[in-house]
């Protein structure tokens, strides 16, 4: 009887052993892949694939990746400095909100996080506005058109406001679909280009598609509604 229980105290020992051999195991290849991906955590960008074995060039010691190493490179970029629209990167102390490496050859290290941009514009009015303007929420909303009016397809017709109608996570619009084929009340949201009111519009927008007497408010009567460069009765034509 006694044999028994030692046999069953041994078998128990042994299970328990491996078992703890077992998850050490384990343990040690996730501790492994967490050093391995530290020590290489991947390819560079394109942009930045020069720098693959110079990993001093952006990482500090102790404290990683440090936005003095990025302005040693980008400070004296004229792509930022001559761009009125890039200006805001001078107040920025962290560049690894939007930017981010590491993600392989083919990608470029830019994501664009509106969020930090708020961050900028709230610690730029707690130090130059009054109180009473704090509490309104309008000095720490992003400026859409300030940096986009460059997109604006609509021409400033529905004014500056695009987060009426926009996200900053998706530029088209959910659930939006576009009137029929059919509709005939385009200039509600269209606005004609420059060129239809000069001599262009006669010469060559009413030609091509053979309607002389259609007018600029009339956009149903020559494009169609997939593109504006769909002409009826032409087919793909790039007039403006």
């Amino acid at each position: 009887m006694k044999s028994f229980a030692g046999a069953g105290m041994l078998v128990t020992i042994l299970i328990i052993f491996f078992t703890i051999l077992a998850t050490s195991a384990q343990s040690n290849d996730e501790e492994l892949s967490v050093w391995s991906a530290a020590v290489n955590p991947g390819p560079l960008s394109a942009a930045h694939s020069f720098l693959s074995d110079k990993c001093e060039s952006c990482h500090a010691p102790k404290r990683g990746i440090v936005a003095e190493k990025c302005i040693t490179c980008h400070a004296s970029s004229p792509e930022l400095l001559m761009n009125p629209l890039d200006s805001f990167h001078a107040h920025l102390n962290d560049c690894r909100g939007c930017h981010t490496e590491h993600q392989g050859n083919n990608k470029r290290p830019i994501y664009m996080d509106h969020g930090q941009l708020l961050k900028i514009s709230l610690q730029y009015v707690l130090k130059t506005e009054t109180p009473a303007k704090i509490n309104s929420p309008h000095p720490t909303r992003l400026d859409c058109h300030c940096c986009h009016s460059f997109q604006d397809k609509h021409q400033e017709f529905f004014g500056k406001d695009c987060a009426i109608c926009h996200s900053e996570k998706n530029w088209k619009i959910p659930g939006y679909l576009h009137p029929s084929p059919r509709s005939t009340n385009c200039a509600e949201c269209h606005k004609a280009p420059p060129s239809h009111r000069m001599e262009h519009f006669g010469m060559v927008d009413q030609s091509v598609p053979g309607e002389k007497d259609a007018r600029i408010d009339q956009c149903y009567r020559c494009h169609q509604t997939d593109s504006f460069n769909d002409i009826k009765r032409v087919g793909w034509f790039k007039m403006h």
